[in-house]
């Protein structure tokens, strides 16, 4: 028997509504069950041949659990390893070598220094930072953000210097992000899942949370979203993401990349609307069991994306 394990935090609807779905696929050999860990010893396998994460994010004894169940052959989804040392600078910096609009940013330090560091620590940094240059090249009004993170935590709209200083000086140990805004007529998120998958939903992020999924616009046109759908697949492609969401401010006709390092994603029947919620239960259900079925016994079964594939194989063995 081959058990598919579902670890969450308080979440109900999406986990629960997934592990029946799976079995009720009555796919031989398999079945889904909420995680139970008892014990954690090093260099042992868990009961379970492929585990959905949708909490160690926040839980970082999960998240080592998780990396311990990856080395014993389980299949993770998202892959731990990768997403320990994932962030979205890296994301906007990749997506430019791919081909994908982002909107224009910049990586700013800290503005305290981290503990049990001094100034001498930061000798090859310049100070100050060529604020004008910089503020020059995003423009007003920019969004500042944690470089790494989610969920709208420290995000701030700055409308011109002041602001931006002063929203800089309440982010204490917080390495940020400067990002020119994206002025859109238009705006989706999309699930990924299992780099085949796509679901392009219209969305309105200035709405309040359970009403971001109600949307009055027209639809896109068919081209628009046909790059919108090749842009979610080829970032998730080279990511290696199972499960994710990508977001896209359309502004003059061009999707821009807003939001890509989604591997969590919110999949609450109450704020993603019936449809949606249906849409991605049966998408990760069907996903999941899939990565049962292929899955080996003590060998790995962990997905890591192109860019990591084509590092690791080297300039000659590049295709």
């Amino acid at each position: 028997m081959k058990k598919i394990g579902i670890l969450h935090g308080k979440e109900r609807s999406f986990p629960q509504a997934l592990a029946a779905r799976i079995n009720a696929l009555n796919e031989p050999g398999i079945t889904a069950e909420p995680v139970l860990i008892n014990q954690v010893v090093q260099g042992e396998p868990t009961a379970y041949a492929v585990i959905l994460d949708r909490i160690s994010q926040d839980v970082p004894f999960y998240r080592a659990w998780l990396k311990n169940a990856a080395l014993n052959g389980t299949a993770v989804v998202n892959n731990p390893f990768w997403w320990s040392a994932d962030e979205k600078f890296f994301n906007n910096c990749l997506a430019t070598k791919l081909g994908v609009v982002v909107p224009r940013t910049v990586l700013l330090p800290s503005k305290e220094m981290p503990a049990d560091c001094s100034a001498e620590s930061f000798s090859n940094l310049a100070f100050p930072l060529d604020w004008e240059g910089i503020f020059n090249y995003i423009g007003w009004p920019a969004y500042f953000k944690p470089h790494s993170g989610g969920g709208w935590k420290n995000v701030y709209k700055v409308r011109n210097r002041e602001e931006f200083f002063k929203a800089y000086d309440e982010t204490g140990q917080l390495v940020m992000l400067l990002q020119a805004e994206v002025v859109f007529e238009d705006y989706y998120r999309c699930y990924c899942i299992g780099g085949t998958d796509v679901r392009i939903m219209p969305y309105e992020p200035r709405n309040p949370h359970h009403l971001r999924y109600v949307v009055d616009r027209p639809p896109g046109l068919p081209d628009l979203l046909a790059r919108i759908e090749r842009d979610v697949l080829t970032l998730n492609h080279a990511l290696g993401y199972d499960f994710n969401t990508v977001e896209f401010g359309v502004s003059g006709g061009v999707p821009y990349a807003i939001d890509f390092c989604n591997p969590a994603p919110d999949a609450d029947r109450k704020s993603v609307g019936d449809e949606n919620f249906n849409w991605v239960v049966e998408a990760a259900a069907r996903m999941l069991v899939r990565k049962a079925q292929a899955h080996q016994p003590g060998g790995s079964n962990t997905t890591w994306g192109k860019f990591i594939n084509e590092a690791a194989a080297g300039p000659a063995k590049k295709k």
